[in-house]
Order: structure tokens, then C-alpha cells, then sequence
């Protein structure tokens, strides 16, 4: 088996005998939505190896490969007559170089247009009567001749545009001057008027067909007076799976693997381990089935084919950019809660709607509440549906293990960036590790966490913040699937690290803690005295007592269940309470107390 990981060329994955997905089956289904669709999902989530299908399906130029392309899928079987009958153009501006000035940023736009169009010129000429002058300048005056020359002939013209809000999201991360955006968009810009050309195309000039691709819709709003036309289909339910692997795919293939290959690693681990890792992306309001990231998948199964092994790492690095967006939002006003509320598992981030539109003005001026943040955190693909709240309002969590990895590794850099920290915080987690030790984790929670989080502006100071604490910490991928709010028994485990199934032959523990809080107004105590205390006087208190016990019972019950879903033997389980942000009481539940 190959797997085409990084590959989006429709010709050489089928001709070249590489695992795809078949989704041809929504050819019909695209046709019915409309002329002009516009369809946006998250970084590496196969958009452009859909445009590539799409090309491929209907280029007039490919019509003698139809069957070796498409006879073994859905559409080969049912084609409709749109096949093979366009001339076909593609657009992609992820390659427009966004630096420089202004004028610069033009000059490379026009150049793009006028390379996309030669290359038209030279792949149609065959079929073209009229000949298609290039304007070096002036990149849409080339599009008109192109248009002209298309009209001459009995065919349609189906534009692919990738990537469109590469302008926006270059403006959106990189902090490019906001009068460079406007100044290509707003008004009379050049972008705008692209898109403007493009509607006036579709309007009887011999664009028939258009096909737009985007991680966002900054854009949208920006750009409505120049294109109007386009119909969103990015959050109707019959889309939902366009992009993406679902569970049954994934299933399918691991089996299939397993004996093709004769490996020694079980299909059922791989399912679960990706399933942690790799699952959990809605993108339909109305609901639906949720989605396995399919470069990711590919990645992690091409390392399990060709090395019988799963990647060390498991969030591949060509997603490393997500980064950044996270730490745009933590740096607006309330990021940081957002963030924070979005790592509380059971609860998520509620809000009464997402935003479909705004444009880079409101991203970059606009007072962001948590909607516009969340919203933003959706289309970038690290907040996905999770359902409705009693009163219909969108509830949106993160996706998967992957996911939650950047919102840790981004809060532990805002509130431990010392080179101290970075170095004491391993060693610290080891010790839970391999002994099942929290003394000196908590000793440092106490001392150097809890007082950053003391000092930030939150509306809440309770349990989650303490787990926080503890998560961001304790997170390790490489070697645990760890889940915050994991669902046992009718009930949600705080946070459970279970060594990942192809790391068990290191010595690393399953761990189980569960977080209890109490405030100082709870205790009637004041931050002073509660630090007078030793630690054991405060778990002697009979307030802290009963909530440890329960934590205690919580951890039993949750703890019988997770040794049964993975079959533990040495689960190690632990009581914890807050007290305020000033201190915090454990206790170790002996595994003889296991049910």
C-alpha cells in the first residue's frame, strides 16, 4: 500500500496506485448546490486534492483518461454529462507572494493570473480559435481575452480558486500593515476587483462554473460588493464528510493493513490511538458524523505501514502554523479565558452562533468577544460542534488529542516562558511518570503556578483552573493519550493519562486524578493562614476531608472502568483539592480500592 501523504495531484494518487478516499460520489450532489460554491475548511484537511479531482473530472482535456481516472469509483459507474465537457482554469493564491509593498503584492497577483491564463492558453489551444493575448501589467485584461477566446468555441469554463483568503490570513498572522489589506480589497483594490471580474464572468462571458476553496471566511465580508454570488456550503450537513475520513474509512484500512502487512501492532490500539489523536471534527450546525484530519491520518498510517511503528511524534510538524493562531487569540483581551474554557472538556465554549462573515477590519479593530474568538478558533480547526445548549446555542470543543496539545503548549508558554521553568517542568512530570509522585509537582504548583494564575484577570477561580494547573504540566503525547474529561461510567474522569499502547514497554504509569475545589471564603480562612498550615493539617480540615473523599470515590469508580476499556493493571489513582489559588491537598487512592 502507498499512502499519499502530502500528495494533492488527483492523476498520480489514482494512476499511481496510492489509498484515496473515494468522494466522487458528491460530484452530483456539488452540481445541485449551485454555479458558484464556496467551501471552507482548516489547514491540510485535503481541499486542494478536491480541487484536483474536481479538475480532473471535468477538464475537456482529460476526457480519454476518464476511465482509467474514475471507472473504479462511485462516478464512474453513474457519471453525470458535465464530465470532461470545460475548459478548466485554476487559481491558486496561496503561491502570490504577500510581501513588499502595496504595488509589489499587486505586481506578484497580476503575475499569478497571467501564469494560471498561459498556462490555459497552452493546455486548450488545441481547442481555441481565438487567440489569447497576455497583459504583463494587467492581469484581468488578460482574463477578458481569455473569456473572449473561451466564448468562440461551443465549451463552458469551470474556475478552481484556492486558497482565497491567503491575503487575509497573511494579514491575520503575520501582523502585515492593515492599509496593505484595504488598500487590496476595499475600494477600487485589486483583489476585490478580481473577484468582481470573476461575477461579471459568470454573467454570460463564458464562465459557467465556480469552484472557491478557504480556511476562513475573513474575506467574505470584505469582498460581497465585488462577489455576491457565491453560495456557502462549508456548514451544510450533505458536506460535512467532503473532506476529512471518517471512522468506518479508518477502520476499514487498518484492517486491510493488518493483513496485507502481517504486522505484530493490533488494528484495534491503531483505531483508538487515532481515534484519541486524530478524531472529533464537525462542521455542520445541524450535526453529523464526526471526522478523522485526513492528512494527519495519512501521515500517521504511512509511518505504521512502511516503518511498523507509530510516528514518535503525533502531531505532524506541516501543522506547526496552527501555532500561531492560537497565539493571536491569547493575546487579545480575554484570550486567555478563552482558551482556558475550551480545555474544559464537559462544558466547552458556548455561544449563541457562529460568525459566517467578517472582515479583516473586524479582525483587526473590532472589539473580539468570546463568539468572534470562538468562531475564529472553528474555522481555523482547533474548536469544533459539539452539539446545543438547552437554549440552541452552539456549543464548540476541542476536536482531539492533537488539537489540545497547541492550546497547552501555548498557555504553558504564557504563563512559565522562563528558561527555568522549561527545564524544571520535565523533570518534575517524570517523577509522576515513572513513581507515581505529586509531592514535588504540587510543591511547584503552589510556589510558582498558582501565583501567575493569581495575578491574571479571570472571571472564574475555581476547580478548572486548578486542572489547568495540572494538565498543562503532566501533558505528554509522545508518550500518553491523555484526555481531559474523559466519559465513563455516566460520568466524566477530570483527567486521565493512559500510556499510549506502542509506548508500554517503557515504564511510564496510567494515571487517574480527579480535581475537587474549596475557596478560602469556603474554609473561612484567609490566603495567610491557609499558608501557616502544613499540608496535612489542611487535608485533616473536615471541609477538605469530604472533598477529598469524594474525589476519592469519583476516582475508584472512573478507575474500574478505565481498567476495563484498556485492560490496566497498575492504574494509579489521585484525589486532588484547590484550595484557593494559594494551595493544594492530594491524597494516593490505594489500587486495592478498585471495584
Amino acid at each position: 500500500m502507498q499512502f499519499p501523504y502530502g500528495l494533492s495531484d488527483f492523476s498520480k494518487i489514482i494512476l499511481g496506485s496510492y489509498f484515496y478516499q473515494d468522494r466522487t460520489d458528491r460530484i452530483p450532489l456539488l452540481e445541485v448546490a449551485g454555479d458558484q460554491l464556496i467551501f471552507i475548511r482548516p489547514r491540510r484537511f485535503g481541499k486542494s486534492l478536491l480541487l484536483s479531482m474536481l479538475e480532473h473530472y471535468y477538464d475537456l482535456n482529460r476526457a480519454d483518461q476518464f476511465e482509467a481516472l474514475f471507472g473504479h469509483l462511485a462516478i464512474g459507474k453513474n457519471p453525470t454529462p458535465r464530465h470532461n465537457q470545460y475548459f478548466v482554469m485554476k487559481w491558486d493564491f496561496s503561491l502570490v507572494k504577500a510581501q513588499g509593498d502595496v504595488k509589489e503584492i499587486e505586481a506578484a497577483l497580476h503575475r499569478h493570473l497571467n501564469d494560471c491564463i498561459e498556462d490555459f492558453t497552452l493546455r486548450y489551444q488545441a481547442h481555441l480559435t481565438h487567440p489569447i493575448r497576455i497583459e504583463p501589467d494587467n492581469a484581468l485584461s488578460s482574463w477578458r481575452s481569455a473569456l473572449m477566446a473561451v466564448s468562440q468555441t461551443p465549451r463552458k469554463l469551470y474556475l478552481l480558486i484556492d486558497e482565497y483568503d491567503n491575503f487575509a490570513n497573511d494579514v491575520l498572522m503575520t501582523g502585515r500593515k492593515q492599509e496593505y489589506y484595504e488598500a487590496l480589497l476595499y475600494g477600487e483594490g485589486l483583489l476585490k476587483t478580481v473577484f468582481k471580474a470573476v461575477k461579471a464572468a459568470a454573467g454570460g462571458l463564458g464562465l459557467d462554473r465556480v469552484f472557491i476553496t478557504g480556511v476562513s471566511p475573513v474575506v467574505l465580508s470584505d469582498m460581497t460588493s465585488g462577489y455576491n454570488v457565491g453560495e456557502n456550503i462549508y456548514l451544510d450537513e450533505t458536506f460535512n464528510d467532503l473532506c476529512g475520513f471518517t471512522e468506518a474509512e479508518i477502520a476499514a484500512v487498518l484492517t486491510r493493513m493488518a493483513v496485507e502487512g502481517g504486522s505484530s501492532w493490533s488494528p484495534v490500539d491503531a483505531l483508538e490511538t487515532m481515534r484519541t489523536f486524530y478524531n472529533g471534527y464537525c462542521f455542520s450546525e445541524t450535526g453529523g458524523e464526526r471526522l478523522y484530519n485526513p492528512t494527519l491520518s495519512l501521515y500517521f498510517l504511512k509511518a505504521l505501514w512502511t516503518k511498523g511503528r507509530y510516528p514518535q511524534e503525533m502531531l505532524d510538524e506541516n501543522l506547526a502554523m496552527d501555532r500561531g493562531k492560537l497565539a493571536y487569540i491569547a493575546q487579545l483581551p480575554h484570550g486567555e479565558a478563552v482558551l482556558i474554557q475550551a480545555l474544559n472538556g464537559e462544558e466547552g465554549v458556548i455561544i449563541p452562533r457562529l460568525a459566517r462573515r467578517f472582515g479583516v477590519e473586524d479582525v483587526l479593530t473590532a472589539i473580539k468577544d468570546q463568539p468572534f474568538m470562538a468562531s475564529l478558533l472553528y474555522y481555523f480547526g482547533i474548536l469544533t460542534f459539539a452539539g446545543r445548549g438547552v437554549l440552541g446555542k452552539a456549543i464548540l470543543n476541542i476536536p482531539n488529542l492533537v488539537a489540545r496539545s497547541l492550546y497547552v503548549e501555548r498557555l504553558r508558554e504564557l504563563w512559565l516562558p522562563t528558561f527555568e521553568d522549561r527545564d524544571t517542568i520535565p523533570r518534575l512530570a517524570e517523577t509522576v511518570y515513572l513513581q507515581g509522585d505529586l509531592a514535588p509537582l504540587v510543591d511547584f504548583i503552589e510556589q510558582r503556578y498558582l501565583p501567575v494564575l493569581s495575578n491574571r484577570d479571570y472571571r472564574w477561580t475555581n476547580e478548572l483552573l486548578v486542572k489547568i494547573a495540572f494538565l498543562t504540566l503532566l501533558f505528554d503525547d509522545r508518550l500518553y493519550m491523555m484526555v481531559s474529561e474523559t466519559e465513563v461510567d455516566h460520568g466524566y474522569i477530570d483527567l486521565s493519562l493512559i500510556v499510549r499502547s506502542d509506548m508500554r514497554r517503557f515504564q511510564a504509569l496510567d494515571l487517574l486524578l480527579e480535581f475537587k475545589y474549596l475557596s478560602l471564603k469556603d474554609l473561612g480562612l484567609t490566603g495567610e493562614q491557609v499558608w501557616k498550615l502544613s499540608r496535612e493539617a489542611l487535608a485533616a480540615l473536615p471541609s477538605v476531608q469530604t472533598q477529598l473523599a469524594e474525589a476519592a470515590e469519583q476516582a475508584q469508580r472512573y478507575g474500574a472502568a478505565l481498567q476495563s476499556r484498556y485492560g490496566l493493571t497498575d492504574l494509579r489513582l489521585f484525589a486532588v483539592v484547590g484550595i484557593g489559588l494559594e494551595r493544594v491537598v492530594w491524597r494516593a487512592v490505594k489500587p486495592d480500592a478498585l471495584t
